[in-house]
């Protein structure tokens, strides 16, 4: 018979500390709003903006006012394309908590045209966030990473990426090159990490959804037809709800995804 001991604590993150980059809005928000309601002690919110209706305060105002949190959300603004914002953001995080048991590397930018007239400065743009700044932030955090993790309970790395990054979706017109480019990268970048940090007690993941509404992914949607089309075009008939995502997130954030 399997008893499965610890089955009531299979997804508690109580005591947690969690960062999520890109966490004001969209996908991350749905993270940190997930990590929250799990119990998690601290998660660090983080964008490039401070203020308006997607910036971090009103992002953090939302997530202490979920109902039975014990733990709460802190934002500070960083733009993660950027090195040295990077080691500003990690310096600010270290002064509060010594450990970060949870990085969330979703923060990204993408670009659509025609493969002829594609700008330089979109695509060093896409290249900078989507895979150096997933490369800095990982780095940077690191320390904190292996001062959180165990042999039995790692510290977590999670990659946001894009189905972009394992098909060719979206050519001519409206092409999406360097993002999909960019995010084969992602892929790849998150293998070499987990090989390179697995002996340090973090393991590093990749997700890769589909089309979520979003602020990302909104302009495409409706470019494409808008939700109803994309729906079609999808085997379960439908595009992502926040708690699809949520609930990848907290597995892989949680006590039984210590050994993916």
């Amino acid at each position: 018979m399997s008893e499965l001991p610890n089955f009531d604590n299979f997804f508690d993150l109580s005591g947690k500390v969690a960062l999520v980059t890109g966490g004001s809005r969209g996908l991350g928000l749905h993270t940190a709003t997930v990590f929250l309601r799990a119990g998690a002690k601290t998660v660090f919110i983080t964008a490039r903006k401070a203020e308006g209706t997607q910036g971090i305060n009103q992002a953090v105002d939302k997530s202490n006012a979920l109902p039975g949190i014990k733990g709460k959300a802190i934002g500070i603004a960083a733009n993660v394309a950027q090195e040295k914002e990077v080691q500003r953001l990690a310096q600010q995080v270290s002064d509060i908590e010594p450990k970060l048991h949870i990085l969330v590397a979703n923060a990204g930018a993408t670009w659509g045209g025609p493969f002829e007239t594609t700008p330089d400065w979109a695509n060093q743009k896409v290249l900078d966030l989507n895979v150096r700044g997933v490369f800095n932030v990982v780095r940077s955090f690191t320390p904190l990473l292996e001062a959180a993790g165990t042999p039995q309970d790692p510290a977590r790395v999670i990659v946001v990426s894009s189905t972009a990054g394992v098909n060719v979706p979206h050519v001519g017109e409206h092409g999406t090159i360097m993002y999909s480019a960019s995010k084969a990268a992602a892929h790849h970048l998150a293998r070499n990490l987990a090989v390179e940090l697995g002996p340090r007690n973090i393991t590093t993941n990749t997700v890769a959804p589909g089309f979520f509404p979003s602020k990302l992914a909104n302009g495409l949607i409706e470019i494409l037809g808008g939700e109803e089309d994309l729906k079609k075009t999808n085997p379960r008939g439908r595009l992502g709800l926040p708690e699809d995502i949520a609930g990848v997130m907290l597995f892989l954030a949680s006590p039984v995804a210590g050994y993916m």
